[in-house]
């Protein structure tokens, strides 16, 4: 771990960092976040980061009495689940296409409307029995924000419940050192937690203009205890970090569910490890004897004994760890290995054979529209692993032999 002092700063940066590229616009974010006077204690930095909306992801920002939405975030509540179950690599069918389609077909994913004003989500506007009531029982949560904030009706709500979304979201069938399999999947709030992120990032602009704040950026700007919107978008963004958890459980179940219905399968469970956790999230906690909100924005929680999900890219390894609880990370460890390059950068640096050459003896997409989610468009999770040595203890080491993408 490496301490910076950036000038005119408030707090010191702790970075996790050695042997891992960190580029020039994630570092500048990391100063300006340092200047707020609304942060305390220091920042940690984790190996994974990179250049995101407001704030870097891969940062750890602990704030007292305030919360920078832009911080926490657009996809609120973001994060990996995982289970392992009684299969073991050799029951596994020789066709793995099927039973990637299997996948597919069971958890939406994609947009309908090629992503236009017209979404309705994946599921369009007819999700099963199963979905509504699971909405049902998390409405009630929801219409007390929309008494508040009636605008938020507009956000795709039921229709994205149980659905996996784009971009570097996936479900995985991963085999582990063992030769167990395990099922493993990356998503979040989807629509619902984007347009609550969105219109509190500007509701926070707008009481900083009010006030007459100055900030290094205007995307870092917050929310004070007490102001008219905090106690809003607590509600709001504890109701969104509930329904990304709950997403993860829909989705996982139909997996299983998917998995049991293929051909030639033996029957079997899941057994006792099973982990579900965010890491775009807020909430308070207590570090250095101070009550503070802490951010996690792309990084998970790795107290003492926590288990926590470390995926690599649709190419790599990924892992299952046991948090060391370490003070000075808050707390915390990567979400990933983290993005090396932007998806304009990687749709232009690689071909679609460089993609089919790294994602080899794995069944996923092998087309030009997931070439920005190709390996090489990621830091080693390899560093990235060794650079948290003092965070994390490696549980379950994972390979994928199925990967989905949105």
């Amino acid at each position: 771990m490496n301490i910076y002092h950036p000038e005119n700063a408030v707090v010191p940066i702790k970075l996790w960092t050695d042997g891992v590229p960190i580029e020039e616009s994630a570092l500048k974010q990391l100063e300006h976040v340092a200047r707020l006077p609304i942060v305390v204690s220091h920042i940690a930095v984790m190996p994974d980061v990179h250049w995101g909306r407001g704030a870097t992801i891969g940062s750890v920002i602990p704030t007292q009495g305030t919360i920078i939405p832009a911080a926490v975030g657009v996809d609120i509540g973001c994060g990996m689940m995982a289970v392992r179950t009684t299969l073991t690599a050799n029951d596994l069918p020789g066709d793995l296409h099927s039973m990637r389609l299997c996948i597919e077909e069971a958890v939406p994913h994609g947009r309908t409307h090629d992503g236009g004003k017209g979404d309705a989500g994946a599921w369009g506007n007819h999700p099963p029995s199963a979905i509504l009531n699971e909405w049902d029982a998390l409405h009630g949560g929801f219409k007390a924000i929309l008494q508040q904030h009636p605008k938020l009706g507009h956000a795709n709500t039921y229709t994205h419940l149980g659905t996996l979304g784009t971009g570097n979201h996936f479900i995985e069938v991963c085999i582990d050192e063992r030769e167990q399999v395990w099922l493993m999947l990356h998503s979040g709030s989807r629509g619902v937690g984007n347009r609550i992120g969105s219109y509190f990032i500007e509701l926070a602009k707008k009481d900083m203009a009010r006030h007459g704040i100055d900030l290094p950026n205007k995307e870092l700007a917050y929310l004070q205890e007490g102001s008219e919107h905090f106690s809003d978008y607590v509600i709001a963004v504890s109701w969104a970090q509930e329904f990304a958890r709950i997403n993860r459980t829909l989705m996982m179940q139909a997996v299983i569910k998917a998995i049991k219905k293929s051909k030639g399968l033996p029957h079997f469970s899941i057994t006792d490890v099973t982990v579900n956790c965010h890491h775009n999230y807020v909430q308070k906690e207590i570090h250095f004897g101070q009550e503070v909100y802490l951010t996690r924005k792309g990084a998970v929680r790795a107290g003492e004994d926590d288990l926590g999900i470390i995926p690599g890219s649709m190419g790599a390894r990924s892992f299952i760890v046991r948090g060391k609880g370490n003070p000075d990370s808050f707390y915390s460890c990567s979400h990933g290995a983290g993005r090396k390059m932007g998806r304009a950068e990687a749709k232009r640096q690689f071909t679609l054979q460089d993609h089919r050459n790294a994602t080899e003896g794995v069944e996923c997409r092998k087309d030009t529209e997931v070439i920005d989610e190709t390996p090489g468009a990621y830091k080693d999770i390899e560093a990235v692993m060794n650079a948290q040595a003092d965070l994390v203890e490696i549980l379950y080491t994972l390979k994928q032999v199925i990967c989905v993408k949105g």
